[in-house]
């Protein structure tokens, strides 16, 4: 019974959503990709907000049920009985009577099983499509047949574009690019390679003696350059971020002074490389919300780069990667053992990343390993020292929170 009212419900929002695209005709830009789709969803929003009417969802609502909340109105939680008869009237009624109603659209377009994507383009198709990052082992392959499959899923929101519509493709991840022969569309490209058209160059993580503040970075466009400065965000994905918002506000005819001033007040999402105070005078990384392949390497990455008297990693397992389980947890131990300290890990997939490290080089007395987050929780605070970088990072599934609000300073 259950089943068959979400199957209802997710029909009723579908229809609403296509009938409010119908009737106030918004730009939509859509987001896609394996890493970085909420950050550049932000960032996005951040610059455009000040020249136009946008609405772009506060929480994660990149599915059949998310994408459609966010099309009929700015919904930041989904909670009490009466929610979604609220939902359904307010909709009914702004598609009966004329009503105040965003210019654009930013939306973000997730993708876990095939077919996905085909269903949220059914409900809106982008003008702007932008593709962040795929990676060799992409995040959700679990339900696909393979890394093609989920590439050829995610490059549908390219090859719906229309001809004036732009795809902005990160000019670093090779697979990206190849959709750029998918579409009519124009293109547009960001990344630090060369042939970037959005050119990021001069990356560098900043901190105050032992504490890290943020991160700086020039972009330059068509012969001109602007530096960047993010305050309280870390890791190179925050520039790719910024570059791809740039690189849409370009777009609508902003220039990079305008730009550049405005990503000032970007913040990214919660647990998402969040510098947190520590106990015992630490600082965490607070990478918890989720994890992939490249996200992990992203952040351990980033690790290695800020100061720390210590590098200490508190990483757990990677889901819905399927038959690259192995391979990947095994990957991300040998990067491990080059860059910690300590290395305390969580879960049952997770003990590859330690058996991993182990034979690349780390000492055995420098590993921890749990199966749950609740019991990792008070060790990981024993053994952790003052002056401790500590990178917390898993998928969601593995509940790391848990641990950051144990070791965090109240």
């Amino acid at each position: 019974m259950k089943k068959k009212l979400v199957r209802i419900l997710t029909w009723v929002l579908k229809k609403l959503a296509e009938f409010t695209i119908v009737k106030y005709r918004p730009g939509v830009i859509g987001i896609t990709g394996s890493v970085g789709k909420t950050s550049t969803k932000l960032a996005i929003a951040e610059v455009l907000r000040s020249e136009r009417n946008i609405r772009a969802s506060s929480a994660n609502f990149n599915n059949e049920i998310g994408l459609p909340l966010t099309i009929l109105g700015s919904w930041t939680k989904i909670s009490g009985i009466l929610f979604w008869p609220k939902v359904i009237c307010v909709s009914i009624w702004r598609l009966i009577f004329m009503s105040d109603y965003p210019e654009i659209l930013i939306l973000e377009y997730g993708v876990d099983r095939p077919g996905d994507m085909k269903y949220l383009l059914s409900i809106a198709r982008p003008n702007i499509s932008v593709v962040t990052a795929i990676g060799e082992i992409p995040v959700h392959v679990e339900f696909f047949s393979g890394r093609e499959e989920v590439e050829r899923e995610k490059g549908r929101l390219v090859e719906c574009l229309p001809s004036e519509g732009f795809a902005v493709l990160n000019a670093d991840d090779d697979t990206v690019m190849e959709m750029k022969e998918r579409t009519r569309a124009h293109i547009m490209t960001f990344g630090f390679s060369r042939g970037a058209r959005v050119k990021i160059s001069d990356f560098k993580n900043l901190s105050e003696g032992e504490r890290p503040i943020g991160v700086g970075f020039k972009l330059g466009y068509g012969g001109n350059i602007v530096s960047v400065r993010l305050s309280g965000v870390f890791g190179k994905v925050q520039s790719y971020a910024a570059a791809a918002a740039a690189s849409v506000s370009l777009i609508f005819g902003l220039n990079l002074v305008k730009i550049a001033e405005a990503l000032k007040n970007y913040k990214p999402a919660g647990s998402r490389l969040e510098l947190v105070q520590g106990v015992k005078y630490t600082y965490i990384l607070d990478d918890s919300y989720n994890a992939s392949p490249l996200s992990m390497e992203a952040a351990l990455g980033t690790l290695k780069d800020l100061p720390g008297k210590r590098k200490v990693a508190v990483l757990g397992d990677m889901t819905e990667i399927g038959k690259y389980t192995l391979e990947a947890h095994e990957r991300i131990g040998r990067l491990t053992a080059k860059i910690v300290d300590l290395l305390i890990t969580v879960g049952p997939r997770a003990k590859f990343i330690a058996e991993s490290a182990t034979k690349s080089g780390l000492n055995k007395k420098n590993i921890w390993s749990f199966m749950k987050a609740e019991e990792a929780a008070r060790p990981v605070q024993n053994l952790i020292q003052k002056g401790d970088l500590i990178l917390v990072k898993a998928s969601r599934a593995m509940r790391l929170e848990k641990i950051v609000e144990e070791i965090r300073a109240v």
